[in-house]
């Protein structure tokens, strides 16, 4: 079994490694947060050996192989490497948000914006045109490319007018209006080897029909079938009832015309339907000047990174010409989704990462970054955060080599200046991140990004 693990890192993305991994490598001094809720063990030690984890304890304990490197990581704090698991990359490039935008070289960016802010591992929730993100996926899959690591949804299904909203999407989901239509939907993805389906089945704020719960359980029943998860875009609780009992695997989006009620977080919990939060895009609307958040040392200066000034002059322009009427409603609607997290959360349900990251000015890495602080806000922990973050993301995706820290798992991880467990924003003091054991050149993946963006 580790032999096999071994051998899955031949695929690793560290295209901008500053130097293929060592042998073996002894860490050792820092405070290490396993990913998995269990306690941190102080003053650690932890081998990789060929990008893996083969032992991990307390420093002392832990021996160094003949002839290991030794990298001393006294007062840091080790964490598992991010994992979010609804991505839309893509279609921004600088101030423009358009379907031209959608090409090979731009996708990549985004992958690189979100590792360069300690993000491994990104899902792309179903706004996906053509092949070529299946050829990035391939070609990392064979060494040949890095940035963050890519799954897919592949086009998402819905009613007619129905996918997603912005015009830079138009045409691209399965418009489906029969049965035959739904099971042959998820049938063409699954042979593109997607590694989820993706629904929408709100009515787009009247634009569009609903997906009927018919079609929906069609596609949920021929995606089990064939081996897959299947996750919704959702609005109203109504539907989110039927889609549970219909059997989904995961919410994209909490509930949004109302709280969500017990009994449906009851049930939920028994189905065991995964929830992302994705409370980081309608945070925005809430304010009419820029947030904490916003000027907040360590997210700023990532984000002045990699994004054009003219970018972040925009996002600051967006809280300040907001007029208060506007942003007294949005508070209210954003009260509801913290307090249905809140809920989740409480009742034990499976929180996973997932900002809508790709939206216009919703960037890669900052959106994730940002989202958990806002699910900390919201009355989570920040240990409960690292979680969702981590293992249990992980294992929505099905990533058995990724998430936690410990012996047989890939060495992905970020070493930081401060303890998240304190406070969370600490996950963006990334001092180092590995990604298979070999250290990720952050420096070239800043100048990479701000030359493209200049171009």
């Amino acid at each position: 079994m580790l032999r096999n693990i071994i051998a899955s890192t031949l695929f690793v993305l560290a295209a901008f490694a500053a130097a293929p991994a060592p042998a073996q490598t002894l860490f050792e001094g820092a405070r290490i947060i396993p990913g998995d809720g269990s306690a941190a063990i102080e003053n650690a030690a932890f081998v990789v050996e060929g990008g893996v984890i083969t032992r991990i304890g307390r420093r002392g304990e832990i021996a160094a192989p003949a002839g290991a490197n030794r990298v001393d990581l006294g007062g840091k704090t080790v964490m598992p490497a991010i994992i979010s698991t609804h991505v839309h990359p893509g279609f921004q490039k600088g101030l423009t948000y358009s379907a031209e935008n959608f090409t090979r070289e731009n996708i990549l960016d985004d992958l690189d914006r979100a590792l360069y802010f300690g993000i491994s591992t990104v899902m792309s929730q179903g706004i996906e045109k053509g092949d070529v993100m299946y050829g990035i996926r391939a070609d990392q899959a064979a060494g040949r490319l890095g940035g963050a690591r890519l799954k897919l949804a592949g086009r998402g299904i819905g009613a007619p007018n129905a996918g997603p909203g912005a015009a830079a999407y138009a045409g691209i989901a399965y418009a489906i209006t029969t049965e035959g239509e739904a099971r042959s939907a998820a049938r063409e993805l699954a042979g593109h080897k997607v590694d989820a389906i993706k629904i929408w089945v709100d009515d787009r704020g009247g634009r569009a029909p609903k997906l009927p719960i018919a079609l929906s359980r069609a596609v949920i029943e021929e995606g089990h079938k064939l081996g897959f998860k299947v996750t919704a875009h959702v609005f109203y609780h109504d539907d989110a009832v039927e889609l549970v009992a219909a059997g989904i695997n995961a919410f994209a989006h909490l509930v949004r015309d109302k709280e969500m009620s017990d009994a449906l977080i009851a049930s939920m919990l028994a189905h065991n339907v995964y929830s992302m939060p994705n409370i980081g895009a309608p945070e925005r609307g809430i304010h009419t000047a820029p947030p904490p958040w916003f000027d907040e040392p360590y997210l700023a200066g990532m984000l002045r990174d990699t994004e054009p000034a003219e970018v972040i002059a925009r996002i600051r322009n967006s809280f300040t010409s907001r007029d208060a009427a506007t942003a007294v409603r949005n508070k209210a609607n954003y009260a509801i989704l913290q307090r249905s997290l809140a809920k989740l959360n409480a009742a034990g349900v499976r929180i996973i990462l997932g900002s809508d990251t790709g939206l216009e000015d919703h960037v890669f890495g900052y959106a994730e970054q940002k989202e958990l602080e806002l699910m900390a806000a919201a009355g989570m922990t920040p240990s409960q955060v690292i979680v969702a973050a981590t293992s249990r993301a992980a294992e929505f995706l099905g990533l058995a080599d990724a998430g936690t820290l410990a012996p047989g798992k890939r060495a992905d991880f970020l070493v930081l200046d401060a303890n998240p467990l304190d406070d969370i924003i600490n996950t963006r003091r990334i001092a180092a991140m590995y990604i298979a054991g070999a250290q990720v050149d952050r420096a070239a993946l800043k100048a990479s990004l701000m030359k493209s963006a200049r171009n």
